[in-house]
């Protein structure tokens, strides 16, 4: 808003046009006669206001007494002296009016400049005001849902932080501007939810983070149900404050945004919360809530998509047979992308569930085509970078899962994936500098210390690899897959007991629980137990174990490669020597 100006006083900071008042870049909720009675007060400060200019300019063309005035400088008072801390800001004027007595500093604001480069932007997790500690579903489930429809505007001018490293400052208490700078972006945008019923009152900011004002800001209150178009509205509007063009087809989507029921909304929101738990139980929970979803709303695509999405996940850690449980995904993902073509989810976990179930045709114009149409989910450039990997370009996987770095830069899963394609391209130094790093952001996140075994094995760090996966088994809860991963610490150290005790154990747990064949196969090859190890790998091919697609790189096996068995498997997967 070119003109729009920004008044600074103690730890104050009020908005005009609209009379919003921040302390700490917090909202301070204002009825609209006391925002406006603020403003020209402030915009007067040291001068006597008069009683009657305040009720004419306040409540302009309506009758109202002066009792009314008095009343709304009083809840003024008291809005401020919540932060104050007794100081006084309004003087009374006896018999005359009041003046605004505490030093006023006035900003101008501008637009920033259009900058040749692409713009960064990161949506801060929405405050949830309800007061409810299990509302914080939709909260988070808002923050996300914002996230995409921003990242999808014009990706090669605008580039939005994606969720798990926006996530990191939920609560925070730090300025925005070291937020902006942990994150390297130009813009935040922030906000809160409350939810009475089956409506919806959302507060949004966008701030400028080089001078910590506010580019744009407003109040919105909706039904549950059209909670994706007011998402839309302010998609636009930031866009126009950012001088961001749309592309034409986001142009059409914003301007066909749908109504979804209520009830279809808000179990979708449960099953995504559940989803990025990224636990059994809550990939389990995420589908039951997804189907919910479907049943309110029959033509849901990303409840579909969702679906896909954590069948594929079960699958690949291990914890349910993948032949059955890739076509279920399949299905899912199909049905998502009959109701809805577009939706770059839908693309994602389509060509995520073939990637693991080696179906490869055309499967990089698949990747390439959902980066397109939801270029904010970092996790799809790792499953691209998979792809590559197992296609036998390390140099084309490195960069691309370094750009799911770059745009989640505090996600331990990233990391930890980013740390994977290194150890598979023989990367070690590189990928303990990248685990390291993601274990300090996320310390009780099981994945990085999984990862950093496997890399310390490789390097022959045993002592450091077992303690590394000693602490993984414990924060997975005793996974199957932690497990295995031990063992194979134990057999690559020369302890075979400890590795028998451990594999035992887990092929004695086949039938009651499920234990990923490749896993086995790998602690057998780590102890150069080959006739074992190809065993288990016939035993992962004929189950169609999702990690099969790393045959060609996995350093493991490098003491097989020679033999006309693998060199067949490798074949039978889809793989040409």
């Amino acid at each position: 808003m070119p003109g729009a100006k920004s008044y600074r006083f103690g730890h104050y900071r009020l908005e005009s046009p609209g009379g919003l008042l921040y302390c700490a870049n917090r909202l301070v909720p204002l009825a609209p006669k006391v925002a406006q009675t603020l403003l020209l007060l402030v915009e007067k400060a040291g001068e006597v206001v008069e009683k009657e200019e305040l009720l004419k300019k306040v409540w302009r063309d309506t009758f109202i007494e002066e009792g009314s005035l008095t009343r709304t400088i009083s809840v003024l008072r008291k809005a401020l002296d919540d932060e104050a801390k007794g100081r006084e800001f309004i003087a009374t004027i006896s018999k005359r009016g009041y003046r605004f007595v505490a030093p006023v500093r006035e900003i101008t604001k501008q637009k920033a400049p259009a900058r040749e480069g692409k713009v960064m932007l990161a949506v801060l997790p929405f405050e949830n005001l309800s007061g409810d500690h299990e509302q914080e579903y939709f909260s988070d489930g808002l923050t996300e849902e914002m996230i995409m429809q921003l990242s999808r505007l014009n990706p090669q001018r605008l580039g939005v932080i994606a969720r798990t490293s926006a996530m990191m400052f939920k609560g925070t208490k730090k300025r925005i501007v070291e937020i902006g700078e942990d994150l390297g972006v130009d813009y935040i945008l922030e906000g809160s939810v409350r939810r009475s019923g089956t409506r919806v009152r959302i507060s949004a900011q966008l701030i400028l983070v080089a001078e910590e004002t506010h580019a744009w800001a407003k109040n919105y209150e909706r039904s549950l149900g059209d909670v994706l178009k007011l998402q839309s509205e302010v998609a636009r509007a930031i866009a126009s404050e950012i001088q961001i063009k749309l592309t034409p087809r986001e142009e059409r989507r914003l301007a066909r945004a749908p109504s979804v029921p209520a009830r279809a909304y808000e179990a979708y929101l449960r099953g995504r919360h559940s989803w990025n738990k990224r636990t059994e139980d809550g990939m389990r929970k995420s589908i039951a809530y997804y189907e919910e979803a479907i049943q309110f709303h029959p033509c849901y695509a990303t409840a579909y998509a969702g679906i896909s999405d954590s069948h594929v996940m079960l699958a690949c850690r291990g914890m349910v047979p993948a032949k059955e449980t890739f076509q279920r995904a399949k299905l899912a993902a199909r049905k998502a992308l009959e109701l809805d073509d577009a939706l770059g989810e839908a693309h994602a976990s389509l060509a995520h569930v073939r990637l693991h179930d080696w179906d490869w045709k055309e499967l990089e114009k698949d990747f390439q085509r959902a980066i397109e149409l939801e270029p904010s989910q970092a996790i799809v450039y790792y499953w691209y970078g998979e792809y590559l990997m197992s296609r036998g370009k390390p140099e084309e996987a490195i960069a691309v899962t370094e750009q799911a770095h770059r745009m989640d830069p505090l996600s331990p899963v990233i990391g930890s994936s980013l740390g994977m394609i290194l150890y598979l391209a023989r990367r070690y130094d590189q990928a303990l500098r990248v685990l390291e790093s993601a274990m300090e952001i996320a310390p009780e996140h099981f994945l990085p210390h999984l990862r950093m075994g496997l890399v310390s094995v490789q390097i022959r760090e045993y002592d450091q690899a077992i303690s590394h996966l000693k602490l993984a088994v414990e924060l997975a809860s005793q996974s199957t897959e932690t497990q295995a991963a031990l063992a194979l610490a134990y057999a690559a150290a020369g302890k075979s007991k400890r590795a028998a005790e451990i594999l035992t154990r887990l092929e004695d747990l086949r039938g009651q629980r499920y234990v990923l064949p490749y896993n086995l196969a790998k602690a057998y090859a780590a102890g150069r137990n080959h006739v074992k190890a190809f065993k288990w790998l016939e035993i992962a091919y004929q189950g169609g174990n999702p990690d099969l697609i790393e045959l060609n790189s996995e350093p493991l096996f490098d003491g097989l490669r020679d033999d006309p068995r693998f060199i067949g498997l490798l074949r039978r997967v889809g793989w040409k020597r």
